[in-house]
């Protein structure tokens, strides 16, 4: 189904431009005096009478993770296409390392590497021969191919099956293929959409250690997924979509004091003491402390509060700490608070 807009010309004149404007959206990531690497403006994607994507706003710097969440039908993967040059009748200003992805999408598609949900075609080729085709595909000189494939292979682990055809390969391993297919021309940025949808425990667990590692590497980075807790491990940045509109965008901890989220902290002494415990209640966005059998169990409110003042107050009332570990924050609780489960 292709997408259409009923954008009039003059509309369409105006939004193939480059942006000159430095304003930030409402609803959009505060922008920087450097541009972003991805940088969406006011998007409208419809198929036909249906509209997608309702005037989102997102901007993303280089370096940073950002987690895009939501239901099936919110509008995610049409945003993701748009970017990846799939979907070209949108309405709004899209652009790519400053460059408008309407009005030069071959140049767009030379900078970004784009893992879809499902693997494709081509199975019937070896891990080898399917790189060395889209090695080949990039215009990679032929003399550079081999180092290039072997160390995408090393990188993502897959060394040990380069002779293997793809269609023998489980869809865990397909999955971290399809990833070294689009690292093959060092992208600049990496669309991946729902990458880890029907990985068993083990092959989210390995992909989420490879994304870590391109984390780390300083790859820009928009990830869509259902897996919430593992985004939150992994992002820089969340962006909350609901039926085509964005409902919440930003850091993990400005949104957990958006909704008024509470961190738990646990800690364990090795001089448990009442008074201690006692001490920490009176300190600033304490909102309790439990004293468990092994620990104690201290909720802090949404409030800015950094951790390493709470360690040096238990320090400072005479704790001596065996374990201080600050527990992930729910980002289940904080979808389920800030959407009401409807699609566009």
């Amino acid at each position: 189904m292709t997408a259409t807009t009923s954008v009039s010309p003059e509309s369409e004149a105006t939004s193939t431009g480059l942006s000159s404007t430095s304003e930030t959206p409402a609803t959009g990531l505060a922008t920087s005096e450097v541009k972003p690497v991805v940088l969406v403006d006011n998007l409208w994607v419809r198929y036909g009478k249906f509209q997608a994507v309702k005037g989102i706003n997102i901007a993303i710097p280089a370096g940073e993770v950002y987690g895009f969440i939501g239901p099936n039908g919110a509008g995610k993967s049409s945003t993701i296409k748009v970017l990846a040059t799939l979907l070209r009748g949108f309405q709004g200003q899209v652009e790519v390392c400053g460059i408008d992805v309407r009005r030069h999408p071959g140049r767009i598609r030379e900078i970004i590497g784009y893992v879809p949900d499902f693997f494709g075609v081509y199975e019937d080729l070896t891990a080898r021969e399917y790189l060395h085709f889209f090695a080949a595909a990039y215009r990679i000189p032929a003399a550079k191919r081999r180092d290039l494939v072997d160390s995408v292979l090393e990188l993502t682990d897959l060394t040990h099956k380069i002779d293997f055809q793809v269609d023998s390969l489980s869809r865990g391993m397909k999955q971290r293929l399809s990833l070294a297919r689009v690292l093959l021309h060092e992208p600049q940025l990496l669309l991946l959409d729902e990458p880890a949808s029907g990985l068993d425990p083990r092959a989210r667990i390995e992909f989420r250690e490879l994304l870590k590692a391109l984390k780390e590497m300083g790859k820009t980075i928009l990830l869509s997924s259902h897996i919430l807790h593992e985004l939150a491990q992994l992002c820089t940045q969340i962006g909350i979509i609901e039926a085509g509109k964005i409902v919440a965008q930003g850091p993990l901890e400005a949104i957990y004091q958006q909704i008024g989220m509470m961190r738990l902290v646990h800690v364990q002494l090795a001089n448990p003491n009442p008074a201690i415990a006692a001490a920490i209640r009176l300190l600033p966005t304490v909102q309790s402390v439990e004293e468990l059998t092994d620990r104690l169990a201290i909720k802090l409110t949404g409030e800015s509060f950094p951790l390493e003042d709470l360690h040096t107050a238990l320090v400072q009332q005479g704790a001596k700490i065996k374990m201080f570990q600050a527990e992930v924050m729910d980002m289940e609780t904080a979808f389920m608070k800030l959407t009401e489960g409807i699609t566009a």
